[in-house]
């Protein structure tokens, strides 16, 4: 068992570094090295990620460096990529990019060819939507499916429905995709607003087929089904399909094999969107460009598995995220897209990272010393600018920030982008440079205030500044580019994870609420009792309209 990774030597050198460097200024950084952004900005084919607005030097870097060698991060990598079973508490392999491997390409792990495996449920996949597309599959009224209901919660929703928005511009299907993930009513109810139910097919995707809230809406899905269309309908299994890592479990829900898809128990849910948990994706913009959002996410994997560490993105933006963390205490990630469509990156990532890496023991069971994973939160640009920017530019707790630009609009409309462009790279700009109190002296002097006024007013127009940024420029938001950039956040969490030696492939985390919520539910639709504390049995008093303590 090697020794946690805060007492080796690589760490302390970091942590002498931090102490060091802590009151240099990124503003003098830049000021002292023309050369900055090309010394700090890297490559994956036109994807560019700067990292020059990050406080690291080339020292840093090359420290940074040797922390991820004492990790063992190229090791670990391999071991992923080869199909080893690195989910140690699970016994399972991670291969979600296998889902993204070429159809020529081969991986044999356990004695089964993985990638055939895929490609055979592609194929699948690219067959079920041509039927619902052309009107092959239709409803038990004959009529062709106008509605997709798609049923699902976490990975099983999250993924899907960041990418339908992100890919909008690419729909090629007037088809309306709909999804569905809390148990709330509210959602189930607003959203069969819209359909009628000849017209609608509801895909049920849950990794196990037993997510409450997933079979609790499948449920109810069935039930209005049956209610429009009529009580005794035997048929309604043509309006239902499932999407399962055990095909068996759907069939006891009544629907059959032929419309069961499947996905394996080596993708985590968080990680599925490349699998057939994205057949919406596929039916909402088209195989081909599905296939194309694969194609992007490979590239990113084999620049993640073949580039030198110090050119290597996903493990360079992983490193800054550490000394950002762990060694300058920011805590926190705003996750900034400069394009409306990546409305839904930040509660996307949300899981993805904090789900992965937020974690409180390392691989062998010891308690953590130090911090792992960011708080993640954000929206697009401009939204976002005039809602929490304030805090990130001026409040006492700096926060690191991600700040994605593509480069052209997908919607291209006046001056939009242009006057979006220049507000993405005036706030990085803000961040960093921030604003003297010399400098907020002399704007208020020079707009003509008097020296009281000036006095006034200029406390509160200074920006520290030197607030660390990372930005990913891409050429366009297309299904290639928008499958790199996934993939690249992807591996980004997953050398984090090793270099804080944790399991980021369970969540146990999710799991005690799961289990205490099943008591506290029996109370609330029979009378069984449960000891709860005071505070817990007072709320289901509440709820059961028994009078307040």
């Amino acid at each position: 068992m090697p020794p946690p990774i805060d007492q080796t030597a690589a760490w302390r050198a970091l942590a002498a570094h931090a102490t060091a460097t802590r009151n240099r200024h990124l503003r003098d950084a830049f000021a002292a090295d023309p050369e900055r952004f090309a010394k700090f900005s890297f490559r994956c084919g036109d994807l560019l990620l700067d990292l020059s607005r990050q406080r690291i030097e080339t020292e840093t870097l090359e420290l940074l460096l040797d922390l991820a060698r004492e990790a063992q991060v190229e090791v670990w990598r391999d071991r992923m990529l080869r199909g080893e079973h690195i989910n140690i508490t699970e016994d399972r392999a991670v291969l979600h990019t296998a889902l993204r491997r070429p159809a020529d390409a081969s991986l044999t792990v356990d004695g089964t060819d993985i990638v055939a495996l895929v490609q055979r449920e592609l194929d699948r996949m690219a067959e079920i939507i041509d039927a619902i597309r052309n009107g092959t599959w239709r409803g038990i009224t004959e009529k062709p499916f106008r509605h997709v209901v798609c049923l699902g919660i976490g990975g099983s929703d999250l993924g899907p429905r960041m990418a339908l928005e992100a890919l909008n511009a690419d729909r090629d299907s007037d088809i309306a995709i709909h999804c569905v993930s809390n148990v709330d009513s509210t959602d189930i109810v607003r959203t069969l607003e819209k359909c009628e139910a000849e017209t609608t097919l509801f895909v049920v995707a849950s990794k196990t087929f037993t997510t409450q809230e997933t079979m609790a809406n499948a449920e109810t899905a069935r039930a209005w089904l049956q209610e429009k269309l009529g009580p005794g309908i035997i048929d309604w299994p043509r309006h239902f399909m499932g999407i399962s890592a055990n095909t068996a479990v759907p069939g006891k829900f009544g629907i059959p094999p032929n419309q069961v898809l499947q996905f394996w128990d080596w993708v985590g849910g968080r990680y599925s969107l490349w699998s057939a948990i994205g057949f919406p994706i596929a039916l909402g913009i088209g195989m081909h460009n599905f296939r194309a959002m694969l194609a992007g996410a490979h590239a990113m994997d084999t620049h993640f598995a073949s580039a030198p560490l110090r050119e290597n993105l996903p493990v360079l933006m992983a490193l800054a995220g550490v000394w950002n963390i762990n060694f300058l205490g920011l805590t926190s990630l705003a996750v900034l897209p400069y394009d409306q469509s990546l409305c839904k990156l930040a509660p996307y990532l949300q899981q993805a990272d904090m789900e992965s890496n937020g974690k409180s023991v390392d691989r062998w069971g010891r308690s953590l010393g130090y911090a792992t994973g960011p708080i993640v939160f954000g929206e697009p640009g401009t939204n976002g600018q005039h809602a929490f920017y304030q805090l990130l530019h001026q409040g006492p707790l700096p926060v690191a920030a991600d700040f994605i630009v593509p480069l052209k609009s997908r919607y291209p409309l006046g001056r939009h982008h242009e006057i979006l462009l220049a507000n993405a790279f005036a706030q990085a700009q803000a961040l960093m440079r921030g604003r003297t109190r010399a400098e907020a002296e002399a704007e208020l002097q020079a707009a003509g205030m008097t020296p009281e006024q000036v006095a006034k007013l200029a406390p509160h127009k200074v920006f520290p500044g030197n607030r660390p940024s990372t930005t990913i420029v891409l050429p366009k938001l297309d299904p290639y580019h928008f499958g790199m950039l996934i993939a690249l956040y992807e591996h980004k969490i997953f050398v984090q994870g090793i270099l804080w030696a944790v399991n980021s492939f369970d969540q146990w985390g999710v799991e005690l609420g799961k289990q205490l919520a099943k008591p506290i539910l029996e109370e609330l639709i029979d009378t069984a009792q449960h000891p709860h504390d005071a505070a817990t049995s007072a709320l289901i008093g509440l709820a059961r309209g028994l009078p307040a303590p």
